[in-house]
């Protein structure tokens, strides 16, 4: 019955994550900094990349992965509002996974949150609906953000994208 009860409440935590906008809901439902600020920067942990699970690499791989299927019409200048809606609609669906389902240190948690940060800020923007270049905006901040991760976090075999600037 427990076990009911927690899939219900992971669910519900993910539905009001993309429904209410990640940001706050982030902030409120998967805080383990205890009432204290957190980073203002990313760093590394003492000269090091921070760990990953599983969940955070299976989530973070989706990700790149959605964005990596979309970026020739992206990059073309062709990708329809519908497909920037898609793709933030999948990216939002995998930062909740990561987020129900999180194992991380507290530090490297907060290190994770300054990268959804600028995930969720990229989704945003796909989703609005703005003009052209604000949603094309939006999935090159995703692959910025996928880069910072690469260099911040301990991913075996992780590559990033290559988002060409030229648009």
């Amino acid at each position: 019955m427990f076990t009911q009860w927690k899939i219900i409440a992971a669910t519900l935590t993910a539905a009001a994550l993309l429904s209410a906008g990640a940001q706050p809901v982030l902030a409120q439902n998967h805080d383990h900094s205890h009432g204290t600020a957190g980073p203002a920067q990313l760093t590394l942990n003492n000269g090091q990349k921070w760990a990953t699970d599983d969940n955070l690499r299976q989530g973070m791989s989706r990700i790149r992965d959605a964005l990596a299927a979309e970026l020739p019409v992206i990059q073309a200048g062709k990708a329809t509002m519908e497909q920037y809606r898609t793709l933030a609609q999948k990216t939002n669906d995998q930062i909740a996974f990561m987020v129900l389902n999180c194992k991380l240190s507290p530090d490297a948690d907060a290190m994770l949150h300054l990268i959804l940060a600028d995930i969720i800020a990229g989704a945003d923007a796909m989703k609005g609906g703005g003009k052209g270049n604000e949603v094309r905006k939006g999935a090159e901040n995703i692959a910025h953000a996928l880069d910072n991760y690469e260099t911040y976090f301990d991913h075996p075999g992780w590559h990033g994208v290559t988002f060409s600037r030229s648009k």
